[in-house]
């Protein structure tokens, strides 16, 4: 039997407060060569302070970092940032101005000046901006520079590439294409990734793996699909887009709800329960418009709301309606146009293979 090849990026049971608060709180994370993991979480949440442990610019009350197997950091023992093979990018492009783009790109590089030169020009071969080579960072667009300053975290060739909200700078347009770009080249360069980002689009698009942090703790962690499939708590569910929230109070394990009765396990009698689902998984039954409610056991029990108020959101239509059980307000997502009246009723049905029950917190 082989030994286990250890992780590019290890951090273990890492530990910092600031003014007795802990702001990162036992935090541990393994990055594989060649992965992309999101550090995902709101702002405040110690996400840019856990990335600046790693780079070695902040330093932890406890806990260890390790590359390849190697300890580069504890309390006592310091390998410094400049050794540790970790590339950084920020918001912040930071290039040089009077530089060139190839003098960017070579800032970090040693080597003779051919060797130099030919590591620059592979590189923005790969980002389509070669021909920018003698170009200064005046001369190219946000876009632009951004692929420079990727280049340029990437020359050196690291192990390990930190990334803190690399992309927020840009405009809507161009992030999809720059992040698209930019996960190609790690691939490529096989380097592990932290990414830290507050923006859930974001992690999905690009993380192999997302780390979700709240007040100094990792809450979850997994694939995108299972974070967002199969989340820990009511917060997390939330994290990732909108929800509704069905109230209700358990008896016998079950609690009574507009569409029907849903099982409560473990959760004691009279303790309230959030049933979260979230706008898409809620349908409105058209065949079922006049007949009232008739539930066969594929559909479950129908529930009937008058329309709030309806939005066309551009692909889809928001419709919100308040429910005739309990005056509460649930929203559902159309496809295309769709735009009821005020005060028109609607049944509605919930997929409840994408309902989620967790003990309320209110």
């Amino acid at each position: 039997m082989t030994d286990r090849t250890p992780p590019r990026l290890e951090i273990r049971n890492i530990k910092r407060a600031f003014g007795g608060r802990n702001v990162v709180d036992d935090v541990s994370l393994a990055i594989e060569p060649g992965q992309v993991t999101c550090l995902l979480g709101p702002s405040g949440c110690g996400k840019s302070t856990t990335l600046r442990i790693i780079a070695g610019v902040e330093v932890q009350d406890s806990g260890t970092i390790h590359a390849d197997g190697d300890l580069i950091c504890d309390t006592i023992f310091r390998v410094p940032p400049e050794k540790r093979s970790i590339g950084l990018m920020f918001q912040d492009f930071s290039l040089f101005p009077h530089l060139s783009v190839a003098d960017n790109v070579a800032f970090g590089l040693k080597g003779s000046r051919e060797d130099k030169r030919a590591r620059v020009a592979q590189l923005l071969r790969r980002v389509d901006l070669e021909r920018y080579i003698d170009s200064y960072p005046h001369q190219l667009s946000g876009g632009e520079q951004q692929r420079v300053a990727l280049v340029r975290a990437l020359a050196p060739r690291p192990k390990i590439m930190l990334m803190d909200e690399p992309f927020s700078g840009l405009d809507n347009r161009l992030r999809d294409e720059i992040r698209d770009d930019t996960l190609a080249v790690l691939k490529e360069e096989g380097t592990a990734v932290l990414l830290v980002t507050h923006e859930p689009d974001e992690a999905m698009r690009m993380a192999d793996e997302i780390a979700l942090m709240r007040d100094g703790k990792i809450v979850q962690q997994g694939a995108p699909y299972n974070l967002y499939n199969a989340p820990v708590d009511r917060q997390a569910a939330a994290f990732f887009s909108d929800i509704n929230v069905i109230r209700g109070q358990v008896r016998g394990a079950l609690t009574e709800t507009a569409f029907g009765q849903f099982l409560a396990p473990g959760v004691p009698d009279g303790a309230w329960v959030d049933i979260v689902i979230r706008p898409q998984h809620i349908k409105i039954d058209f065949d079922r418009q006049g007949r009232g409610p008739n539930p066969t056991p594929q559909d479950g029990t129908p529930a009937r709301g008058l329309v709030e108020r309806a939005r066309f959101m551009g692909n889809e239509s928001l419709v919100e309606f308040r429910m005739d059980f309990d005056n509460s307000l649930l929203r559902t997502t159309v496809p295309s146009v769709f735009l009821p009246k005020p005060g028109t009723p609607l049944w509605l049905m919930i997929r409840r293979d994408r309902c989620f029950v967790f003990p309320s917190r209110a």
